[in-house]
């Protein structure tokens, strides 16, 4: 096994990162305490940032230009030239002091799938959602409690979801012509393998082996869904570990981003964290198409 090569890349700390994206030799993502958005440049460090003026889950690029992100006012259209948003839905408009958007991607047609998270922890009061080609939104998933990582198998047969205070990657059925899950059923039992923190976002790697970041756990641990079984954990020096996301000119560098801790000081707590020989790539992202 090739030595991995652990490094931080930039000088921005975010309060919380998440949702990193790979798109357009860019690495995107949100810091969702610090109200941001940041577009980052691998090669140089240089860091772009965008103040939303509201806590953002997750963020995806359009292909009619522009990107799509959901947070506290629901799902919203924003304009990085100009800063105008337009909200497109905001399905839990009635739970906003208790409720926001968290994670999502878009699915390999160009859908828009985000989840919400109860932020005072009521069990079920959240749920997974679908924007469509058409600007529907659907609720594809009720009675979630915190909607975190998912992602879909390379044939786009497979849809991986973790709702966190399960401690399971759940799978499904996926119909890539209309968006529509079934035989939902437990890929991976995180916490019968010995793990107590939480899992967060997620990623696939291009033979269909998942990574997930453990929030509280400082790490990044791959997993085989067809089998349930661990294949590499991989320790940071950072305690909470976000999301992950590959990417480079190959695919083959994993991004990590970080929050920071509530009581303990880490000297790169919210940097972005990135793995490099890892002998492993990624599939590309995708981009919403509505």
């Amino acid at each position: 096994m090739s030595t991995i090569n652990i490094s931080t890349i930039g000088t921005r700390q975010s309060k919380w990162g998440e949702g990193p994206i790979w798109w357009e030799n860019h690495l995107l993502y949100v810091d969702i305490e610090g109200h941001q958005i940041v577009r980052l440049n691998p090669e140089t460090g240089n860091e772009q940032t965008w103040d939303v003026g509201e806590r953002v889950g997750t963020i995806v690029p359009k292909i009619s230009g522009g990107l799509l992100y959901a947070g506290d006012s629901g799902i919203v259209k924003f304009n990085p030239l100009n800063g105008a948003k337009h909200t497109f839905a905001d399905p839990e408009r009635e739970k906003r002091a208790t409720n926001r958007f968290n994670d999502g991607k878009c699915d390999p047609a160009g859908r828009f799938w985000a989840g919400t998270i109860s932020l005072v922890k009521n069990t079920g009061d959240a749920a997974l959602y679908m924007l469509d080609n058409d600007n529907q939104l659907q609720i594809k998933l009720p009675k979630v409690t915190n909607s975190n990582g998912i992602c879909w198998s390379p044939d786009a047969t497979m849809m991986y979801y973790i709702d966190t205070p399960l401690k399971k990657i759940q799978s499904f059925k996926y119909n890539i012509k209309t968006g529509a899950i079934s035989q939902a059923s437990v890929a991976v039992d995180t916490a019968a393998l010995g793990y107590k923190d939480s899992p967060d976002g997620m990623t696939i790697d291009s033979t269909g082996m998942l990574w997930v970041a453990f929030c509280h756990g400082g790490c990044v641990v791959r997993f085989n869904p067809r089998t349930g079984a661990k294949l590499q954990h991989i320790d940071l020096p950072c305690v909470e570990t976000t999301a992950c996301a590959f990417g480079g000119a190959e695919l083959d560098r994993l991004f990590v981003t970080t929050g920071m801790h509530k009581t303990l000081t880490e000297k790169d707590a919210g940097k972005v964290f990135v793995l490099d020989g890892i002998g492993v790539q990624g599939i590309p992202a995708f981009a919403y198409k509505g």
